[in-house]
């Protein structure tokens, strides 16, 4: 049984939370404050759904125990009242899952990086086969993406690539990718028709927003230089590349992709938030961490999470035992959700589980 005292307390900050926007008046509060009411809006109508259930029952009961009703009438309560329990049980269900804690970045936007593991060259071109899924799936999430940096093989692979992906819950939904990838298919370059094995390798890094995670600039150095490869004269006489060095872990990152040195610089900036942001995050929450490893596995790029077999069709999810014979239509990302999805129900089921049993999710 859920506590009725928790619901309240959820709901009047709900409601709290509405008004303070509606006035206009939150100022710089406001991003937080509109971040704070869109997670808990799932689990208000989720709230709702419950307690108007739960209203209906007591109607219900009331008609069926009324003796002035007659007999017809009472048994036409009974009656829906036993459908509306039963419907009863799966929204209790569906709030205690809304209920569960939370990854606190799970709404943010994220940054995807693949990298072509062994293989060669075809290693690189699975790794854009990835790119374009991950790319198609979020358009169809009603996302935005922007390749924030590209490096592509002589096939028209890729050898590495990072992706921003922006929208509300993409991190929720595409940490599950997280991983190494495997790919069982006859080579473009095979001309035996031998099926090879190939691997990409998945990182993914939620977003943090300047709310979530600052920098201090006294702990930034940042360089700037020509970029390499090719772009004709621009290459030569531009210095619009950047490199920003954390000095306190010295992680760094460069950008060259865009002709302008503040486009580089604000790219630079974004990634090297979002990997301190995630190694933050690690060193502080390791029972998320331990977590996500009992679930999907640790996110590690030296563990195999998926297999796409070609030449049977079939993409099998090695977490949870999921096998799809529909392997052109998630490798499109146009049914990339029914593999997602079913890691999430599994996640969300473990963690209930956990919880019920008394112990910590």
């Amino acid at each position: 049984m859920i506590p009725s005292a928790k619901l309240v307390r959820l709901v009047d900050r709900y409601e709290q939370l509405e008004a303070e926007l509606a006035t206009g008046k939150a100022g710089g509060a406001f991003a937080r404050l509109s971040k704070e009411h869109a997670e808990l809006a799932p689990i208000i109508r989720a709230i709702r759904a419950y307690q108007n259930a739960q209203n209906e029952v007591e109607d219900a009961t009331a008609l069926a125990n009324d003796p002035t009703n007659d007999a017809d009438m009472r048994a036409l309560a009974e009656e829906e009242r036993n459908a509306i329990k039963e419907r009863l049980v799966q929204l209790e269900r569906d709030l205690q899952i809304q209920l569960l804690p939370k990854d606190t970045a799970d709404a943010s936007s994220c940054i995807i990086e693949v990298r072509a593991g062994t293989g060669g060259d075809e290693a690189a071109l699975f790794a854009a086969d990835l790119m374009q899924m991950y790319q198609h799936y979020a358009q169809l999430q009603g996302w935005k993406t922007e390749v924030m940096e590209l490096s592509e093989s002589d096939l028209g692979g890729i050898k590495d690539a990072v992706m921003e992906v922006r929208g509300l819950g993409a991190y929720a939904k595409l940490k599950f990718e997280a991983g190494v990838h495997r790919v069982q298919r006859v080579p473009v370059t095979e001309a035996g028709g031998r099926i090879h094995t190939s691997a990409a390798t998945v990182a993914v890094l939620p977003e943090p927003e300047d709310v979530d995670f600052e920098l201090d600039d006294k702990d930034l150095r940042i360089d700037v230089f020509r970029a390499s490869g090719a772009g004709g004269q621009h290459v030569n006489k531009t210095e619009s590349a950047v490199r920003i060095t954390h000095l306190p872990t010295g992680l760094f990152v460069a950008q060259q992709t865009e002709k302008s040195q503040h486009k580089n610089k604000a790219q630079a900036m974004k990634l090297l938030k979002a990997r301190l942001y995630e190694r933050e995050r690690e060193k502080l929450d390791s029972a998320r961490a331990a977590e996500r490893k009992g679930m999907v596995g640790s996110g590690d790029r030296s563990e195999r999470i998926r297999t796409y077999n070609f030449p049977q069709g079939r993409v099998t999810d090695h977490r949870i035992n999921l096998t799809l014979y529909k392997l052109d239509r998630i490798i499109s990302g146009e049914e990339l959700s029914d593999v997602i999805d079913a890691l999430m129900a599994e996640d969300q089921a473990s963690r209930l589980a956990a919880m019920e049993q008394g112990n910590s999710p």
